[in-house]
């Protein structure tokens, strides 16, 4: 098939109603043909056809929600060096417009739904004069008109979507603010824009025609092109290998912020600019080579691993935006194309580097043959709850350019030099974003962040924790990733020289003795609350003595461990300190953990005897070996019976409670505390803590307050007892 055929054949198939075109592409499939590589016919109108893309479409939606929003601002300021003219600057403006639509397009509402229209070639360019402040003086108002023409919100139906500001510093030198909206523009558009901009203004300054190749398509078809083929059935098959890709839970990804996340984010950001080492730099693109990959999946794999550390979670999506300008049609045209895919990488601790940078790999190649589903259908057709404080299915943007080519290697034939200036302040649309570039043979990277969640020196030690990774990976990618250290080797020895703090000597009294102590001295404060509940000192010593009898006499004495479940009450505090009156050591047990691991504790911890209560004890996995006592039973353990005589000797080593954490794999992991450790600890928090903060009790002396919110707080609640 020529040429001249496909188009006719690509313009045919735009022109038919959705089921004839259904069934067209059904035949083409059966003849291999492929729709997506025939050309984008140009001049096609369909009038009872929307003509905004799927992209356009949800910026258009966006807007409505906010028209006072900047968030999808698209702002570059340049340095123009030499001489300007000011008549041909704004020639060059008007022939860019003439030549592509998307610069004078407005949008407007027909029967409730949005409408491109295309308005006369026509731009107003802001000059503003700054000659008469000294040079320091010009360059803060610069960074300030930058910033605030960068804020200043677009209307979509009156237009114009483009605006130019030229502030004059001197004869010679000019700062022009090029500011568009994202629903005609990408950063690809920005440097098709500057390029066209440079080679018209110089043609025409020269008194020539600008000479370069007519557009073969206008944004306008490419858009009625998109919407034709996919709704004719591709959108359905890409949309079901995202969906199973990505699953029916959709958790936001939870890192731990300065700030409480507001109801509506304010979208202000700053960007952290920082190079990579350049051994690091080198040995990166090294493990990429040997492990088949690119360098942009080792660096998305070290950063997805510093989200993974930071949030805890391991179910890690991190949006990543591709040109999508795959049609040769497209590369010349200033056009919303940018389309984001999320990538998903489940993190588990076990997996090592290379299995990482494996499945990276496979997840992008697959990303990549599903690309053409726009991002914007992604989020209608799994039915995502919006917000206006993040942004859905991720909130972490990862972006690498290489190769990248700096503006000030763009100037004219007549002397005119182009310089991009940096910008302090910035708009966000997600929590944080990361972008990498390959420059002049460095690796550059920059964090922008949204102000309203994240510190600066919250941001540099992110950067400094993800490079940290980096090198980890480099030197050990046969390594599981639970075995990456995110701090360096000297962060490393300051933290622990820093946790190490001055020598403190506490006195050799047992928690027992401190509490005996405290009943001796405010025996009828309360020690307790809960729920309308109040036990005194002297009550829960004799609470906790009587039971300590009946644990006695079931046999419970030094190194003999005692489980007890049960929900937040006062039995918690009285069944911990009844265990340690006895000689024993208690094993909390949260009755909200997963049957499993609670039989693996109950198993590990070699429990013969469990405290409980009479709600909990039927949800746990109780072997027939293991006696239960019901705190909550008062013939279970004879409360009004003789107290326990006299306490059991025990030393410092003798074992206080086991608690079971979850190690680097996930597992239980129980970690053994004796009485000597507890009695440091009980002392610790009792000296730090601001108990100076008392709570006047109506019936008693001043006495400390100590709030404990865990279920089960294994060593929170002898403090408690000896406060």
């Amino acid at each position: 098939m020529n040429a001249e055929d496909s188009l006719k054949l690509a313009r045919r198939f735009i022109e038919l109603p959705l089921e004839k075109r259904r069934l067209f592409l059904k035949a083409l499939d059966k003849e291999g043909v492929d729709f997506s590589l025939l050309p984008i016919p140009a001049g096609v109108a369909v009038p009872d056809r929307q003509a905004l893309s799927y992209a356009q479409q949800r910026m258009w939606f966006l807007w409505q929600l906010d028209p006072q929003s900047a968030a999808y601002n698209l702002p570059n300021a340049v340095r123009l060096s030499g001489p300007l003219d000011r008549a041909v600057l704004a020639q060059a403006f008007d022939w860019l417009l003439e030549r592509h639509e998307s610069l004078r397009t407005v949008f407007a509402l027909e029967d409730d739904e949005p409408r491109q229209v295309i308005q006369e070639a026509r731009v107003d360019i802001d000059y503003r004069e700054l000659c008469d402040l000294d040079p320091a003086q010009g360059e803060t108002r610069v960074q300030q008109l930058a910033d605030a023409e960068a804020r200043r919100p677009f209307d979509l139906q009156q237009g114009p979507l483009l605006r130019v500001c030229v502030l004059g510093l001197g004869e010679q030198e000019h700062v022009m603010l090029l500011t568009l909206h994202h629903i005609v523009a990408d950063g690809w558009s920005m440097g098709v824009l500057i390029e066209e901009f440079l080679h018209a203004y110089d043609s025409l300054l020269q008194g020539e025609v600008p000479n370069v190749p007519a557009l073969p398509i206008q944004y306008r078809d490419y858009a009625l092109w998109q919407r034709s083929w996919l709704e004719a059935g591709e959108q359905e098959r890409q949309l079901d290998y995202w969906r199973a890709k990505l699953g029916d839970e959709h958790p936001p990804l939870k890192l731990p912020t300065d700030h409480p996340r507001p109801a509506h984010s304010s979208r202000q950001g700053r960007r952290l600019d920082f190079a990579l080492e350049q051994p690091l730099a080198q040995q990166l693109g090294a493990l990429a080579r040997q492990q088949g990959v690119t360098l942009f999946a080792v660096l998305l794999a070290g950063f997805k691993l510093l989200l993974s550390r930071y949030s805890g979670q391991q179910d890690i999506r991190v949006g990543v935006p591709i040109a999508n300008r795959t049609r040769q049609e497209a590369e010349g045209l200033i056009g919303f194309f940018v389309n984001t895919q999320v990538l998903r990488t489940e993190l588990s601790p076990q997996l090592t580097v290379q299995q990482l940078l494996a499945d990276i790999r496979e997840t992008t190649l697959s990303a990549q043959a599903h690309q053409d589903l726009p991002f914007e259908r992604l989020v209608e057709a799994l039915h995502l709850e919006r917000s206006l404080s993040h942004s859905p299915l991720f909130q972490v943007l990862y972006n690498h350019q290489p190769q990248v080519t700096e503006l000030t290697t763009l100037h004219s034939r007549s002397g005119l030099q182009v310089q991009a200036l940096p910008r302090n302040e910035r708009t966000v649309q997600f929590d944080l974003t990361l972008d990498t570039f390959e420059r002049g043979g460095q690796l550059q990277a920059a964090f922008t962040y949204d102000c309203q969640l994240f510190e600066a020196q919250t941001i540099e030690r992110m950067a400094g924790h993800w490079q940290n990774l980096l090198w980890a990976m480099v030197r050990e990618p046969q390594s599981a990733l639970a075995e990456l250290p995110l701090l360096s080797a000297q962060q490393h020895r300051g933290f622990l020289a820093q946790g190490a703090g001055a020598e403190e000597v506490f006195s050799a009294e047992s928690v027992l003795e401190l509490f005996a102590r405290q009943v001796a001295t405010q025996p009828e404060a309360p020690a307790l609350v809960f729920a309308g509940q109040c036990l005194s000192y002297r009550e829960l010593d004799l609470r906790a003595s009587r039971l300590a009898a009946a644990l006695v006499a079931r046999g419970v004495g030094p190194e003999v461990p005692v489980g007890i479940a049960v929900e937040r009450s006062l039995e918690m505090v009285l069944g911990l300190l009844a265990v340690l009156k006895a000689g024993g050591a208690y094993v909390p047990l949260d009755p909200q953990y997963p049957e499993q691991r609670l039989s693996y504790m109950l198993e590990d911890s070699g429990v013969r005897l469990l405290l409980s209560e009479t709600a909990v004890q039927p949800r746990l996995p109780v072997a027939a070996r293991v006696e239960a006592l019901l705190l909550d039973q008062a013939q279970a353990w004879a409360p009004d019976s003789d107290p326990l005589a006299a306490l059991p000797g025990m030393a410092a080593g003798n074992l206080a409670y086991s608690i079971y954490t979850s190690g680097s794999t996930g597992a239980a992991k129980g970690v053994s505390i004796t009485h000597g450790a507890l009695a440091n600890y009980v002392q610790a928090i009792i000296q730090r803590l601001p108990l100076g903060l008392r709570a006047l009790w109506p019936w008693s002396r001043p006495s400390p307050r100590i709030l404990v919110t865990p279920r089960c707080s294994a060593p929170c609640a002898p403090a408690v007892a000896c406060t």
